[in-house]
């Protein structure tokens, strides 16, 4: 059992400051779109990169960095992180075009990558079994908070201020992140090993492949030379990565950690919610401002009720996580998330607001309930000298599967809107309710954008079928894989020593 500091609260602190720096800045983002395309002239295809070369780096870079902070130290990869964070923030507010944007979005994804394993693998080296998931409950409401809070103040930031104040927001907290993680949090790290290079670059490759692939099916179609290529080398790097972590004396990332049951169950329980969430949440933030004509103030405040929501059920996903074990809180919590993609795909266009926030609220519901088990249970699943890389695995299947949502959902969602509009309208009005909102306005067609706006309320409706399977799919694997740990052992003690996890 890990021993008890008498300063972990205070670290939960620090750690959880540290995490808001990330979420924040993604989720204001989405909400700066509109501000992006009228004051940098961005396109479509230049705002999908300004996201996406984040998460390309980020998912590419996650396993590397775990790894790392594993051997040099997991306080030192934290506080990397935050000045790489910090330091691009300070040149994304400088950029003038697209371009220089999507650079300074990549060189966070660096940051990103070094801080958020950092944080959840710190948690888990300071709190012990009896107290770690109501020290991830707080971590993931925080998680929760920052995600849906970010549009709120991302929309009050605009309102008032230009587009650069989204990210000039993350420098103090980066600051002060780094000033406390260095007075308060301990150093830890694994056992001195020998730097697995080669699988460190097959990880990245692999990773920015597979990620790269997905982003290009969601821009260019699955049978486009860039997504196909993608796949191959993806499937290829992955491939030799995997090989090679079975043979290398000293692997970076054990793949026996996979024979454990429950962290196999909680990873593809994490990519499934992931990948039930993300395209659809994305698309929620356009349904506030381009139909139900929201200002980006009013249309981050419409995700409140869920924030409240999902950090009540936090603390009640660890009540029910103790009395009726992981599978129960872990299948409830999707259930419920299930739930609420269901009341979206009743949405019509005259529904408005009141709709929307009860199938928030259920959301919220099952997102607090099902996150302490299932970040819960991945990290008690890996021995003390895994925590950073299991925490970078926990990281990138979330990233995969968000990416896939954003590229897959995405797909559902522009060729069901397609479908819905006249055949008669512009390309362009067909191809993106932005433009076709922007192309009426300008020639005052008012059936345009009425046929727009239902159409794309149309497209939520049957994309978020897809999100209900998956919930459904996730709640199911829950169940059928993840097993409980015998009484009285808790999950970290009945963990595969080191010795036996290194190849």
């Amino acid at each position: 059992m890990t021993e008890r500091n008498p300063r972990r609260w205070l670290i939960l602190g620090v750690l959880c400051l540290s995490l808001l720096v990330v979420v924040v800045d993604n989720m204001v983002l989405n909400i700066a779109i509109p501000s992006l395309i009228r004051d940098l002239g961005a396109s479509t295809a230049q705002i999908q990169w300004i996201i996406d070369a984040y998460i390309l780096v980020f998912a590419g870079l996650l396993l590397t960095a775990g790894s790392l902070s594993d051997r040099h130290g997991r306080r030192r990869g934290l506080v990397i992180g935050l000045v790489v964070f910090g330091g691009a923030s300070v040149l994304a507010t400088l950029c003038r075009t697209p371009e220089q944007l999507i650079a300074a979005r990549g060189l966070m994804g660096v940051g990103a990558a070094f801080l958020m394993p950092g944080t959840l693998s710190i948690l888990t080296t300071v709190f012990a079994e009896d107290e770690r998931k109501k020290a991830i409950a707080i971590w993931s409401s925080v998680l929760m908070l920052g995600a849906l809070g970010g549009p709120s103040l991302g929309g009050l930031l605009l309102e008032h201020f230009w587009w650069g104040s989204i990210f000039l927001l993350n420098v103090p907290i980066a600051i002060l992140g780094i000033l406390a993680a260095l007075a308060v949090i301990p150093e830890s790290r694994g056992t001195a090993s020998r730097p697995d290079l080669l699988g460190a670059l097959l990880s990245m490759i692999g990773m920015t492949a597979l990620v790269w692939a997905v982003i290009s099916s969601a821009q260019d179609g699955w049978s486009s030379i860039s997504t196909l290529g993608g796949f191959v080398v993806a499937a290829l790097g992955l491939t030799a990565f995997a090989l090679w972590e079975r043979k290398v004396a000293e692997p970076m990332l054990p793949l026996k950690l996979f024979r454990n049951r429950n962290f196999a169950g909680a990873s593809l329980s994490i990519v499934l919610l992931s990948f039930s969430a993300g395209g659809v949440l994305v698309a929620l933030t356009q349904y506030l401002q381009f139909v139900l004509g929201y200002e980006p103030l009013k249309a981050g405040t419409a995700f409140i009720p869920m924030i409240v929501t999902a950090m009540v059920f936090n603390g009640v996903g660890v009540v029910v996580d103790k009395r009726f074990g992981t599978r129960t809180a872990l299948a409830a919590g999707l259930l419920l998330m299930a739930g609420g993609f269901g009341i979206l795909t009743s949405l019509s266009p005259g529904d408005g607001y009141l709709k929307l926030a009860f199938a928030l609220v259920v959301m919220g519901m099952g997102s607090g309930t099902a996150g302490p088990a299932a970040y819960g249970t991945l990290m008690s699943a890996l021995p003390p000298e895994r925590v950073g890389v299991g925490s970078a695995v926990n990281d990138t299947v979330q990233q995969v599967g968000t990416a896939l949502s954003v590229a897959v959902l995405g797909s559902v969602l522009t060729a069901t809107y397609r479908a819905a509009m006249p055949t008669d309208a512009a390309d362009q009005a067909r191809d993106s309710i932005g433009e076709a909102l922007r192309i009426a306005t300008a020639t005052g067609d008012a059936a345009l954008a009425r046929a727009a706006q239902d159409s794309f309320v149309s497209a939520i409706a049957s994309t978020s079928l897809i999100g209900l399977v998956g919930g459904v799919v996730a709640a199911v694997v829950a169940v059928a894989v993840l097993r409980p740990s015998p009484k009285g052992v808790p999950d970290d003690a009945a963990a595969e020593p080191e010795s036996q996890l290194a190849g």
